[in-house]
C-alpha cells in the first residue's frame, strides 16, 4: 500500500505544480483584461466629456509620462476609434461610443469567466495540498513504522 501512496503523492504534487502554473496564467490574463477595462473606461469617459464640449473648446491632449499638450476641439461629431490589429475607422460620437460599451462588456464578460475559472484552480489547488499534506504525514508514519527493529515491535 505504501507504494500506491507514494505514487498518489507524486501524482498530485505534479498535479498540483501544474494548476499553480495554470493559475499563474490565468491572473495574468485576468491582469491584462483589468488593464484593458481601465483604458476602455477612461476613453468612455473621455467620449462623455468630449460630447459635452463645444467646437473649439480647448483640450490638455495627454501625449504619455503625466505630460499633455494644449489642442483644440475640431469637431464632436465624429472620432476615430480602433478596431484591432492597430486599424482605426472615424465613427459618429454615437457609434463610438456604442463601440466602447460593446468592448467594455466583452470584457467584463471575459473577467468574469477568467475569475471563476481561477476561483476552480484555486480551489482544487488547496484540495490537493491537503490531501498532499494528508499522504504525507501517512507516508512518514509509515516510514517510521518500517525502520522499527523486529524486537522493539513485539515480535
Amino acid at each position: 500500500m505504501a507504494s500506491s501512496d507514494q505514487e498518489n503523492f507524486r501524482r498530485l504534487a505534479v498535479e498540483l505544480r501544474i494548476l499553480e502554473n495554470t493559475a499563474e496564467a490565468l491572473q495574468a490574463r485576468l491582469n491584462l483584461v483589468n488593464a484593458a477595462l481601465t483604458e476602455i473606461n477612461f476613453a468612455k469617459m473621455t467620449l462623455d466629456g468630449v460630447e459635452k464640449e463645444t467646437p473649439e473648446a480647448s483640450l490638455f491632449v495627454p501625449i504619455g509620462g503625466g505630460s499633455f499638450i494644449k489642442a483644440r476641439l475640431e469637431s464632436t461629431d465624429n472620432v476615430i476609434v480602433g478596431i484591432g490589429a492597430g486599424v482605426s475607422i472615424e465613427r459618429t460620437m454615437t457609434e463610438a461610443k456604442e463601440t466602447v460599451q460593446n468592448r467594455m462588456s466583452e470584457l467584463e464578460k471575459t473577467r468574469l469567466s477568467l475569475q471563476q475559472q481561477l476561483v476552480q484552480v484555486v480551489g482544487r489547488i488547496q484540495e490537493d495540498r491537503d490531501t498532499l499534506q494528508d499522504l504525507s504525514a501517512k507516508l512518514s508514519r509509515t516510514e517510521r513504522k518500517s525502520n522499527v527493529p523486529e524486537t522493539e515491535r513485539g515480535h
